[in-house]
């Protein structure tokens, strides 16, 4: 037989798989693995590795500070991880052969449930109920994506429940004391402050300003002076230091305008979430001076500024 035909016969050499850039991480861990998550059922992965572990198996992590979801944000997430994978695992502790519990990676655990993957890389860890709290909060504080108020409770969750002090505190999250005292703070505000601080109707200086002034009252009344006249936070800080809270400044001035009737926050919230859902858009509405106000309905093109006029005009 020829060297040619010898070569024709030859049995053809294995297909390289190549594995896509857009893949994230599970296309480099799935090269290693080659499958081994249909195998993770029986054999548990060891501690310190990554693998890739079926959603299915990971339980809520029930010390998780983060307390609301931006489900949009989680949808845009879920779209990028359907194009490009998971880029960073997330990170789970083993609680026995096919159980796990998420120590780090809410959203991209749920955005990944919401991509229809079955199976995500996460990082195996050892650690008890006390790390898993302290691991938790602080990988959660130093993504900087959690609102002033849930960092406040995340701070005071470490000092109450990990027994930490606030300079100890301090150095674990990489702060100075004041800035963690300041957080601190928060939580001795009023709730319908504290309600509109995590919902960003108010601002963290505006709320440092408010802490300032020491009867509740008048801290109620000039936040809703803030949301209703939308101060600046150095023309709240002028007002606190010169004492024209809302009742000083109506006796001074007796022929200013009367106060906007207050609404309470959680009912614009409500009314902002309707209209978003309404018109698919995000919608602000600011009340005004003597029941003025106005509603702001944003657009991402000149195309989707058309849909929304079409859903204002009459049927």
């Amino acid at each position: 037989m020829s060297e040619k035909n010898e070569e024709k016969n030859a049995p053809a050499a294995p297909k390289r798989k190549i594995g896509g850039l857009g893949r994230g991480l599970n296309a480099l861990i799935e090269g290693s693995y080659e499958k081994k998550s249909e195998r993770v059922g029986l054999v548990p992965h060891p501690v310190n590795s990554v693998g890739m572990i079926p959603v299915e198996h990971i339980q809520a992590n029930p010390y998780q500070p983060r307390t609301h979801f931006d489900q949009e944000a989680l949808r845009e997430l879920a779209d990028s991880i359907k194009l490009q994978g998971i880029i960073q695992p997330v990170t789970v502790r083993q609680m026995g052969t096919n159980a796990y519990q998420l120590i780090s990676g809410e959203r991209r655990l749920q955005a990944s449930k919401l991509a229809g993957l079955d199976t995500i890389p996460a990082y195996i860890r050892k650690a008890d109920d006390q790390q898993m709290l302290e691991m938790a909060l602080i990988e959660n504080i130093q993504r900087e994506n959690l609102n002033a108020i849930e960092i406040a409770l995340s701070y005071q969750r470490l000092v109450s429940e990990c027994n930490l002090k606030q300079e100890e505190l301090g150095d674990r999250v990489g702060k100075n004391r004041s800035t963690v005292t300041n957080y601190l703070r928060l939580l001795k505000l009023p709730p319908d402050i504290q309600i509109g601080l995590r919902d960003t109707v108010i601002s963290m200086g505006h709320a440092r300003a408010l802490i300032t002034v020491d009867d509740t009252e008048q801290q109620l009344s000039l936040f809703h002076r803030i949301v209703a006249e939308d101060l600046s936070v150095r023309r709240v800080e002028q007002l606190v230091r010169s004492g024209l809270t809302p009742k000083a400044a109506t006796a001074e001035n007796p022929d200013a305008d009367p106060a906007t009737p207050q609404v309470p926050v959680a009912e614009l919230r409500r009314t902002e979430r309707h209209l978003s859902d309404r018109f698919g858009s995000r919608v602000q509405v600011k009340p005004g001076p003597q029941g003025r106000g106005e509603i702001k309905i944003a657009f991402d093109s000149v195309e989707d500024m058309q849909r929304i006029l079409h859903i204002l005009q009459p049927a």
